[in-house]
């Protein structure tokens, strides 16, 4: 499997091995967290929500991070990256431990919900920026040349770490109530459990050392000043900008998320009014679970397709197509709805939406220079959270109280494919050279030079220098990363 391939080549990379843990733990961290806030707040016995309630939720949980994004995106280009990791997953297990016990007491009043939310803001507004942290260090722990197998591992990683998470919390919440417990005494143990994943987190990223993510260490005592950030953040668009494949990039991608997010608020709606009554909140939230495990299984499964479909038409086309697949996924069976179908319809969406991401994710990591890595992708972040809460409000006025309405599902899978037809015009003026920069694609001179001599030759054995049961040739007898020709 081209995964596992994959994998086994970036796990020769110790620190590339170390990045993954901290993200599958974090991840893992996150799932659980929002298990247990979609069962308190959405999935409750007394409550029935509707569109409003869901794009609210969302709103208050992503949308901070969007407009606080750009003055922290700084810091990713300032401060040690490994000391974010720590230090926001440790702020996260403390809110998760308080959650907990605000859950356990079973006061729903107007200022214990106020609470949570302001709690819930935070944990999931560092979620973003401790992700973004994550993102602007994987370069230093891979080589370069190296960033499309990379970037379609990871984002497989993070999926998983959701799944494992969720898994474990979704299990917990449904094997303890009601049989064993009050309904919030369980989701209260989901918190619990969070904060442990948490706790895990620290642990494994403080096995890096302080600059081992980057950026280099600055000297002296610098004193970073309102007008530094704003500085720092119209020079991070700018650089941005002059980038043109990378800029595209992030269009589609806000693009993308928006119609993803009125999917996923006609999803919740549907599996929780349409399919079932206002008592079976468990057997709704079992449904919407299903529903999520099978888009999640697509979002893991783009590892393996994204390498061999780029590397057969390059990312150019192979973003291209995948939009092309997400609009007819979208419009059959996306918009049939009965349950088989809407599996298929997630699993298809999850798969084709995160290897968009993949892609896209390659370009950036390639063009982008590092000293403005944590600042784009923090506003990458931003546009992705802005764009899954424009989606919801979107839902508010598209959507029927159930959720479902084949008209807005089938004008969703045409915006897809209108948003192929966008990308493949307006990336035109690039050409497919530009767009596999950063990669083994096409065999540039200027992705050549950036890889190690062992790729060269085809093999991945850092031991060993020559195989004889191989043809190789030398690369102009050069030295290229530490390996010389032998005389």
């Amino acid at each position: 499997m081209e995964f596992l391939r994959s994998l086994q080549r970036m796990s020769r990379h110790p620190k590339f091995r170390k990045i993954m843990a901290v993200r599958i733990t974090t991840q893992a961290a996150d799932g659980t967290l929002q298990v247990g806030m979609a069962s308190y707040v959405l999935f409750s016995p007394q409550d029935q929500p509707n569109a409003w309630a869901i794009a609210t939720v969302l709103a208050i949980t992503l949308l901070p991070f969007s407009v606080i994004g750009p003055f922290v995106s700084v810091v990713l280009d300032r401060w040690s990256r490994q000391r974010v990791l720590a230090i926001t997953d440790g702020i996260r297990g403390v809110i998760s431990v308080a959650l907990a016990v605000l859950v356990w007491t079973g006061d729903r009043s107007a200022g214990i919900k106020m609470t949570m939310m302001i709690l819930l803001l935070v944990a999931m507004s560092l979620n973003r920026f401790l992700l973004a942290a994550l993102t602007a260090g994987l370069p230093y722990t891979i080589d370069k040349g190296e960033y499309l197998t990379a970037s379609s591992v990871m984002p497989m990683i993070g999926p998983l770490g959701v799944l494992i998470g969720g898994g474990v919390a979704f299990g917990l919440r449904l094997g303890l109530s009601p049989h064993w417990m009050e309904t919030y005494h369980a989701d209260a143990l989901v918190f619990l459990v969070a904060s442990f994943f948490f706790a895990v987190s620290v642990l494994l990223a403080m096995r890096f050392t302080k600059y081992e993510l980057g950026p280099e260490p600055r000297t002296g005592h610098e004193v970073v000043t309102a007008r530094d950030i704003a500085h720092g953040i119209i020079d991070g668009v700018r650089h941005l900008g002059e980038q043109g494949p990378s800029a595209l990039g992030l269009i589609i991608i806000t693009l993308q998320r928006t119609a993803f997010g009125l999917i996923s608020v006609g999803m919740i709606l549907g599996y929780r009014n349409y399919f079932h009554t206002v008592e079976q909140a468990n057997a709704a939230m079992a449904d919407i679970t299903l529903w999520g495990v099978a888009t999640g299984v697509g979002f893991v499964l783009s590892a393996a397709l994204v390498p061999p479909l780029a590397h057969a038409v390059g990312v150019r086309k192979a973003t291209f197509w995948l939009l092309v697949a997400s609009g007819i996924a979208q419009i059959v069976p996306g918009a049939i709805f009965h349950k088989l179908p809407l599996l298929v319809a997630g699993f298809l969406l999850g798969l084709f939406a995160q290897s968009v991401k993949v892609c896209i994710d390659t370009v950036v990591q390639a063009h982008v220079d590092d000293q403005y890595k944590g600042r784009v992708f923090v506003i990458y972040d931003m546009l992705f959270n802005a764009a899954m809460v424009a989606g919801a409000f979107i839902a508010v006025y598209a959507l029927p109280a159930d959720g479902f309405d084949v008209t807005a599902f089938a004008a969703t899978g045409v915006a897809y494919l209108l948003m192929a037809a966008f990308f493949l015009w307006r990336s035109g003026r690039y050409g497919d050279e530009r767009f596999n920069r950063g990669t083994h694609i096409g065999g540039s001179a200027e992705a050549s030079e950036s890889l190690p001599l062992t790729e060269h030759l085809g093999y991945h054995d850092p031991e060993r220098l020559i195989d004889p049961l191989e043809p190789h040739e030398y690369v102009d007898g050069r030295t290229v990363e530490g390996w010389t020709k032998p005389n």
